[in-house]
């Protein structure tokens, strides 16, 4: 995509300070270049027109698995603009219409890979509407009709699948308010990113509005048999009828984490933090659609010990939803801060102990990713992305959330905690409803934070701009993993039994590092001995029945695999389909594992299926 002359004139003046003389003449081209960049993600010309506020009627078809709906926007125009430019994919345009000129003739132009096609609508300098009235197919790709006697829809738009089910401009450096009507069949509740209903409606329409301007990855929208339990004053849960009684004992502590997030980075700004637990098919662990979290039930382990997810969607509140960032280049910005703040709440909660805990079980997995993706394209473990050309999908990875996060806490040891937590408060508050990307972070960094001798001690360039870790990563240490450890030696050399392994008194986090730490082969025995001992098969902790069925895997360990299947064909969690499908590639079970992935595959989120129908050679 060309870029346009008037945004970079304009990205030119907002960043003609000048650069840190200790930064070399090649960085500083580099930099120069990257803040030159439009959102290569979308069609859609900001400077020239675009949208402040939609108003969406719509109605939710589950015979035909369709929405038919009108997308009425308000716009801002620069005044001399011709047109405005929508992105869509596969959605089926009946007539559009604006405020000063009835209904016009619009184009649509041709079709790429992922990023779908650009709607083209004609304006004058007076246009203040446009209104789209279009259709969205069974097949958009942001949706998941589960059916069967339960039917239920609910979408996913993060990155750029939004424009898969409403005509949009789909790039996260545009934020506009929204009010929406729609229609469900009787007898269900419709949820949205925004206020909610807490009981079904008798004619089956609903009215929402959110109220602070978001980013149209936040948009989502949930049909179905849904039922609602208060947990506090600002917190509740929905989710099925047999779950929610689960779900809400899980999920008590949901406003001790909103309290403690407050104490930490200022006051929540959207009224209500609720959590939708969805079906199993969900392909990530939650999204934190403003208002009311979307979460997987595989979190649902009936002894709230893996709260971590709720903390990290709750954390979005601030980095992401209230500072988002402006392009996925530059998605570290999101999900590092998310991470760190993440860790926080958790400390705040539970204590060091446990949040350290989580920290070492994280720089472990980002060790290994980072490995994996140096050996692939080193480019992509620079927390600066560069996905122009490719799927932004691509890169939610562990190098922007767990990089990231290692980076803000070389930062809080580099400045001090008390210093450090000034910062972000000051950033929250001063970046609220605003998008920010990594140079005006460095900038916003450089004068906020750090001085010139910091900026080399830190070595930002390393971080943002340089392939894998660095050798100034934060050293993390958990005493409780320090004796797993012991544990872990002993029975790999044959000197512990599994009845000399203290299974019953260790808690989530020990047990996973226990099993992730297993060399890859221990032997049938052993996995006979340790199932034995402690039923890991019959686990109801999702994290520690992953970590499990991969060693399975690894050791052919045949009584699990009923589990195995079991677990693959009613959950779409990517995070576990990818490394147990990769692992029967890898040991030459792909028989096995293509029986499993035709059973499961009509089950999966779009999302996931992209991913697997790649890893298991069904890709086009």
């Amino acid at each position: 995509m060309k870029y346009n002359l008037i945004l970079l004139f304009a990205v030119v003046a907002l960043w003609g300070c000048d650069q840190p003389a200790e930064r070399s003449e090649q960085t500083k081209e580099r930099i120069a270049q990257m803040k030159l960049a439009t959102d290569h993600h979308s069609y859609a010309r900001p400077n020239e027109a675009k949208v402040t506020h939609l108003n969406w009627d719509a109605e939710v078809d589950f015979e035909t698995r369709t929405i038919r709906g009108v997308a009425t926007y308000n716009i801002e125009s620069n005044g001399s603009a011709k047109q405005i430019y929508f992105d869509m994919r596969d959605l089926k345009i009946d007539s559009v219409s604006t405020d000063d000129g009835g209904l016009v003739s619009f184009s649509i132009g041709e079709s790429r890979d992922f990023m779908g096609q650009p709607l083209e609508v004609p304006i004058t300098g007076a246009t203040k509407t446009v209104s789209i009235f279009y259709e969205c197919p069974a097949s958009a790709a942001a949706l998941l009709w589960v059916e069967g006697e339960n039917p239920f829809l609910f979408t996913q738009s993060q990155a750029i699948l939004a424009r898969t089910w409403i005509p949009c401009q789909d790039s996260p450096g545009i934020r506009f308010t929204y009010h929406a009507r729609v229609k469900v069949p009787e007898g269900l509740l419709a949820l949205m990113s925004a206020n909610n209903p807490t009981a079904v409606s008798p004619d089956g329409i609903y009215e929402f509005d959110m109220q602070q301007p978001i980013p149209s990855y936040l948009m989502a929208l949930a049909v179905g048999d849904i039922a609602y339990r208060e947990i506090g004053p600002h917190t509740a849960v929905y989710a099925t009828p047999d779950l929610i009684e689960k779900a809400a004992w899980e999920f008590a502590e949901m406003e001790d984490l909103l309290v403690a997030a407050e104490s930490l980075y200022g006051k929540y700004v959207w009224e209500r933090y609720d959590l939708l637990v969805l079906p199993a098919a969900f392909p990530f662990g939650g999204m934190e659609n403003p208002r009311l979290t979307f979460a997987t039930p595989t979190i649902i382990a009936g002894d709230r010990s893996l709260v971590a997810l709720v903390a990290h969607e709750l954390a979005h509140s601030w980095s992401g939803n209230l500072v988002t960032n402006s392009t996925w280049d530059d998605f570290w910005l999101n999900e590092g801060f998310t991470v760190y703040f993440e860790q926080r709440i958790m400390e705040a909660v539970y204590g060091r102990e446990v949040s350290e805990m989580l920290a070492v079980l994280t720089y472990q997995g980002l060790e290994k990713e980072v490995s994996e993706i140096m050996d692939l394209n080193p480019n992509d473990t620079h927390l600066k992305l560069h996905l122009q050309g490719r799927d932004p999908d691509e890169g939610m990875t562990a190098i922007a959330y767990d990089k990231g996060y290692f980076f803000l806490r070389l930062l809080e040891e580099t400045v001090g905690r008390d210093k450090f937590d000034v910062f972000l408060n000051s950033y929250f508050s001063s970046n609220s409803f605003k998008v920010m990307d990594t140079e005006q972070f460095v900038d916003y960094l450089q004068s906020n934070l750090l001085d010139s001798t910091l900026v080399e001690k830190v070595n930002l360039d390393a971080w943002i701009y340089g392939p894998g870790l660095p050798d100034n990563c934060p050293t993390v240490h958990s005493s409780r993993l320090d004796s797993v450890e012991m544990n872990l030696k002993r029975f790999v050399a044959g000197e512990a039994a599994p009845s000399d392994i203290p299974w019953k008194d260790w808690v989530y986090q020990e047990r996973y590092y226990f099993l992730d730490n297993l060399p890859d082969f221990i032997g049938y025995k052993n996995m006979v001995a340790m199932d034995k001992a402690f039923n890991i098969t019959g686990t109801g902790n999702n994290e520690v029945l992953f970590v499990w069925l991969r060693n399975a895997i690894s050791n052919n360990y045949t009584p699990a695999y009923a589990r195995l299947e079991n677990f693959l064909v009613n959950v779409g969690r990517r995070k576990f389909l990818t490394p147990l499908y990769a692992k029967m590639k890898e040991t030459n079970q792909k028989e096995m594992a293509d029986a499993i992935y035709s059973k499961a595959r009509q089950n999966y989120h779009s999302v996931a299926v992209v991913t697997m129908d790649e890893l298991l050679g069904y890709a086009e």
